[in-house]
């Protein structure tokens, strides 16, 4: 049997020329040859029995077994939460974040838990020595970790023999940009290399039920590295944020083909590792200031209702145009939001340096940020401090509109019920307030009682 051979294709006209080329020789496009194999061996990258050609008869959905997708639960709450349950056998979980923000120690965890539950599990290190993975597990609590078999290795051929042969029920890779598969001549990491490597590790995963959670790289912009292919062809994204000198981690579904990409978990990083942060609010109004430029959020991360703290600092501006800093929030949506109180609030900062951050390295992609960015910056921008009550700050959401108007937003009534809490009774919203420039007229002048009794 001929050995598998790469050719690159042309992704604009399909033309297959032997070797990479920066210009393709058919249509004249740049950069579109992509290396692909031929010639792989029969079966490879197909399911048993699978026909390649003629009519296949259709049945209807009701005769199609369903499988049982018993979950296996890796032991950390906020991280089965956000999976839907726990991982599903045969599925493929990729996690992606910044270097250093904890994917490893997240997925060492949870392999410890499984160990220790009696489940069958596997640590594939592309990128560390096991000398360098028994050093982090030995941080975590409870020394189970170190039961965890691992191997270091990056040829893919290896570790897709290794899981056929070991058959564990929950595997590990680290990450899926270091695996090299040897028929392909371009350097791992490549679109080839990565698309290649997942379907394999894809095609062995579906045929022996092993969850795999593969660890990935991402780009400077945030994006996870990589082909867009990669993407669609796992079952479930994870997104771990965060920043390396901040405490808190947030762990988000992007996709779910098992449960809902409305969770997500918050995590803090200590020097034993990650521990879960059932009750975050908490944590967040405890540390807000309560000086000028800071107001409380009630947010919503999935179906869990969440208090943090923005702050802004409004400066005279020495360059041309002024700067627009942010963290934690789009910086579109500061500039609608700042566009929005010149034209319909009178607070113009045409010629102000503008920053806006949320604490604790929180990131915020909903539109009930609006209104919380608005009398932050309002409120630095005055030098007059938002409070609701004896050493209480001000809560707020709400979505801004582009005509001045405040828009309800949703799970309203789980918003005041968390501010509500914790001692924020007082809570700036679309349906005490109609428009912006009111919202901000009673908060910088303290007449929110007067509307709070109306």
């Amino acid at each position: 049997m001929p050995a598998p051979r790469s050719v690159h294709v042309c992704s604009a006209c399909g033309h297959e020329t032997p070797r990479w080329a920066g210009q393709c020789p058919g249509c004249g496009e740049w950069n579109t040859l992509v290396e692909e194999l031929r010639g792989r061996p029969a079966g490879a990258g197909r399911a048993a029995g699978q026909r390649t050609g003629g009519a296949v008869t259709p049945i209807a959905l009701g005769e199609v077994a369903a499988e049982d997708h018993r979950r296996l639960s890796t032991g950390i709450g906020e991280l089965d939460n956000v999976l839907g349950g726990g991982l599903v056998p045969g599925s493929l979980v990729l996690i992606g974040g910044s270097p250093g923000v904890g994917k490893s120690t997240l997925t060492t965890m949870a392999l410890s838990n499984l160990t220790a539950a009696g489940r069958r599990t596997l640590y594939v290190s592309a990128e560390e020595s096991p000398a360098q993975i028994r050093l982090r597990a030995q941080r975590l609590p409870g020394g189970g970790a170190l039961a965890i078999p691992v191997i270091a290795e990056t040829d893919l051929q290896s570790v897709l023999a290794t899981l056929e042969q070991e058959r564990p029920e929950v595997c590990v890779i680290d990450s899926v940009q270091t695996l090299n598969c040897a028929q392909l001549s371009s350097a791992a990491g490549s679109v080839a290399q990565v698309r290649e490597v997942a379907g394999e590790v894809m095609r062995v995963a579906k045929a022996n039920r092993i969850a795999v959670l593969l660890v990935g790289h991402v780009t400077k912009d945030g994006a996870l590295a990589g082909p867009r292919v990669l993407e669609h062809l796992v079952d479930c994204v994870l997104q771990f944020e965060g920043e390396r000198e901040r405490t808190y981690r947030t762990v988000r579904a992007i996709k779910n083909r098992f449960g809902s990409t409305n969770q997500a978990g918050v995590f803090e990083m200590r020097d034993d590792g990650l521990v879960e942060v059932l009750d975050a609010s908490a944590l967040f109004v405890a540390q807000a200031t309560r000086a000028p430029g800071s107001v409380v959020l009630c947010a919503m991360e999935g179906t869990r209702p969440l208090l943090v703290e923005v702050q802004a600092l409004v400066s005279p501006s020495e360059l041309e145009p002024p700067r627009r800093v942010v963290t934690g929030i789009d910086r579109n949506r500061l500039a609608l939001v700042l566009a929005v109180l010149g034209r319909h609030a009178g607070v113009g900062l045409g010629a102000a340096d503008v920053f806006v951050n949320v604490v604790g390295g929180v990131r915020v992609d909903e539109p009930g940020v609006d209104l919380a960015v608005a009398l932050a910056v309002a409120s630095a921008a005055r030098g007059v401090a938002l409070e609701s009550g004896p050493e209480l700050p001000l809560a707020c959401f709400g979505e801004v509109g582009l005509t001045g108007e405040l828009r309800s937003v949703a799970h309203a009534e789980r918003r005041l019920q968390e501010a509500a809490k914790f001692g924020l009774r007082e809570v700036l919203e679309p349906g005490r307030c109609g428009t912006l420039r009111d919202a901000v007229r009673l908060a910088l002048r303290g007449e929110r009682r007067a509307l709070a009794s109306a």
